[in-house]
């Protein structure tokens, strides 16, 4: 355990940081996972209604530097080439 102020001070920014990136990074998964589960289903419209809001969650994820933007466009690359394969 720390014991200069600071120290115990940047333990608790980082835990705050790192609850913070979870959630996000879990809302991004989530929206991600509905694309796909729509793209398995072969349900077109389903699918292109839940892509926005996928790239959406992506993009707020990399604007707050949760994820690289490559890493990013990647993502959104891989939803959209899956999304436009059914349609």
């Amino acid at each position: 355990m720390a014991n200069i102020k600071s120290a115990k001070k940047r333990i608790l920014v980082t835990q705050t940081k790192t609850e913070r990136n979870k959630s996000i990074r879990s809302k991004v998964k989530t929206s991600i996972k509905k694309v796909e589960t729509a793209v398995a289903a072969k349900n077109a419209e389903e699918a292109k209604a839940a892509l926005p809001a996928a790239i959406s969650e992506i993009n707020k994820a990399t604007t707050k530097g949760i994820y690289h933007k490559n890493n990013a466009a990647r993502k959104v690359s891989r939803l959209t080439k899956a999304v436009n394969s059914i349609a």
